[in-house]
C-alpha cells in the first residue's frame, strides 16, 4: 500500500464568474451612453425628397421640427388621406404653428431664441400648398430660419 494515492480524473476547476457582474454592468451603461431616443413618434407617412447638395445641419442651435404628410395606416380613418399637419406628437391645424414657434420659443434659454431654425420634413407626395401655408404661419411668428429637410441620392429618382 502507498501513502500517497495518484488523482485518476483530473477535473478542470470550475470558471469564476466573480468578474461577470462588471462585465454586465459594463456593457449595460455602453448601451444606455449610445441609444439615441427618439423625439417623436410619426403619425404620418415621411418619404423625404431625394437631393444630391445636402448640407448637414448642426446641432449646436435649438431645430423643431414640423411634419407634413399623409396620415399613416390606422390614422387613415380618423384624419383621410390628405396631407396633415403634425407638431410633436399629435396632428395639428395650421393656426397652431403659431402657438408652436411661442411654445418652443419658451423652453429656450433668452440668448438662444434668435437661433431657433424651423425644419420642415415634408413627404415627397405632399402638395405644395400645405408648404406655402406652413410658410405663411411662419412669417407670421417670425420665425425666419427655415430648414427643408431631404434624403441624400440623385433629384431624378423624386
Amino acid at each position: 500500500m502507498s501513502k500517497f494515492k495518484s488523482k485518476k480524473d483530473n477535473d478542470l476547476p470550475a470558471v469564476n464568474t466573480a468578474s461577470l457582474p462588471d462585465i454586465v454592468f459594463m456593457l449595460l451603461f455602453f448601451f444606455m451612453v449610445v441609444t439615441v431616443m427618439r423625439e417623436d413618434t410619426l403619425k404620418i407617412e415621411n418619404r423625404l425628397p431625394l437631393a444630391d447638395q445636402v448640407e448637414k445641419l448642426e446641432k449646436k442651435y435649438p431645430i423643431s421640427y414640423i411634419y407634413a404628410g399623409k396620415p399613416a395606416k390606422g390614422y387613415e380613418s380618423t384624419y383621410g388621406t390628405e396631407a396633415r399637419l403634425q407638431l410633436n406628437d399629435k396632428f395639428a391645424d395650421i393656426s397652431e404653428i403659431q402657438a408652436f414657434i411661442n411654445s418652443e420659443r419658451a423652453v429656450l434659454r433668452e440668448e438662444l431664441v434668435d437661433y431657433l431654425t424651423v425644419s420642415l420634413k415634408v413627404d415627397r407626395e405632399a402638395n405644395m400648398g400645405i408648404v406655402g401655408d406652413i410658410k405663411q404661419e411662419l412669417r407670421k411668428a417670425n420665425a425666419l430660419k427655415i430648414n427643408y429637410s431631404v434624403g441624400t441620392g440623385s433629384a431624378l429618382d423624386n
